[in-house]
């Protein structure tokens, strides 16, 4: 059994796999190394473990992996199965990285755009013959709530919600919510236009916290939603270094 641990800027993800199936998922917002202990202690056979960093390691969960199993810190020098092209690899955020590798495994052969809305949005290419090429970093839904209500005087702090806006908000909170929510959708369409121009039959996908809420409501012709691309990168490029077959 493979462990993937993820931490994020905000939260921290794991998950078991057997081979390429996952088995067991779960966001921790509270104590990682906590829950992966009492996980452990029931009786998960973890036979090897990849660990990957966005945010800070404050529980000490790498150390905790590497004195248990065969281990793998994501780097930008670890080995993985497809092509890296980007300018500048070791700033690459390691879950863009990883979500192509997943991309590449679960559309073999395929241009892919995926998407992860998460604090920030990445837009992320995955050329069929030359590997991942890079993309665009934009604020996220949070942060531009956030930014607005920070940069001026009497704007209140609202969050998002996933039920529909109008398009016309007839308050202040709606407005704000109309301006962000539906601007977020207008900008991704256009890059999705902008990107169906550029590369031949490339997939859509759908990923992060709010990648539920941009699938349901973007006015595309065809895309996907893979809540879990971080994590079976994380586990493709495990079994890689592992030459799990």
């Amino acid at each position: 059994m493979n462990l993937v641990v993820d931490i994020g800027n905000t939260r921290t993800k794991l998950a078991f796999f057997e081979k390429n199936i996952l088995i067991e998922k779960a966001i921790i917002e509270s104590s990682a190394l906590s829950w992966l202990s009492d996980r452990l202690k029931e009786g998960h056979a973890v036979q090897r473990a990849i660990f990957s960093k966005t945010g800070a390691d404050t529980e000490g969960v790498e150390d905790f992996l590497k004195s248990q199993f065969p281990f793998i810190s994501l780097g930008h020098d670890t080995p993985i199965p497809i092509k890296n092209q980007y300018a500048t690899p070791t700033t690459l955020g390691k879950d863009r990285l990883a979500a192509a590798v997943a991309a590449s495994f679960i559309f073999p052969n395929e241009n892919v755009l995926f998407i992860d809305g998460g604090t920030c949005i990445t837009y992320n290419v995955l050329h069929k013959e030359k590997g991942f090429l890079g993309g665009n970093i934009a604020p996220g839904l949070t942060m531009r709530f956030r930014a607005m209500h920070h940069f001026t005087a009497k704007l209140p702090l609202i969050e998002s919600h996933t039920e529909g806006v109008d398009l016309i908000g007839n308050s202040t909170e709606s407005a704000m919510r109309t301006g962000v929510q539906i601007g977020i959708l207008s900008e991704i369409e256009g890059f999705v236009r902008r990107f169906q121009k550029k590369f031949e039959d490339i997939k859509v996908v759908l990923t992060g916290g709010d990648g539920l809420y941009f699938f349901d409501n973007l006015d595309t012709v065809e895309k996907y939603y893979e809540p879990n691309l971080v994590l079976q990168g994380l586990n493709e490029i495990l079994n890689y270094n592992f030459q799990i077959k």
